[in-house]
């Protein structure tokens, strides 16, 4: 799975498209994906994770420490 966040677990999800007459057709929500780079004071490196605008604000608030071990335990390779 490549468009995923590894912090929230989001990744595309599909609908349609509804037009004025009714018609539908497939079609995808791709997550707001970036990648950045944070330094990991507890282990003195950097990581780079693939994250959602929601996985930032996320990692803002609880932090990254605890993110991270979030992560570790569901099996997420970090």
């Amino acid at each position: 799975m490549s468009r995923y966040c590894q912090v929230t677990g989001i990744k595309p999800i599909s609908g349609n498209n509804v037009s004025h007459a009714h018609n539908k057709t497939r079609r995808r929500w791709k997550p707001n994906l970036s990648y950045k780079r944070y330094f990991f004071a507890e282990e003195n490196r950097w990581i780079r994770l693939k994250i959602s605008a929601r996985g930032i604000r996320l990692i803002d608030k609880k932090g990254l420490a605890t993110v991270i071990r979030e992560m570790r335990s569901r099996g997420e390779k970090v």
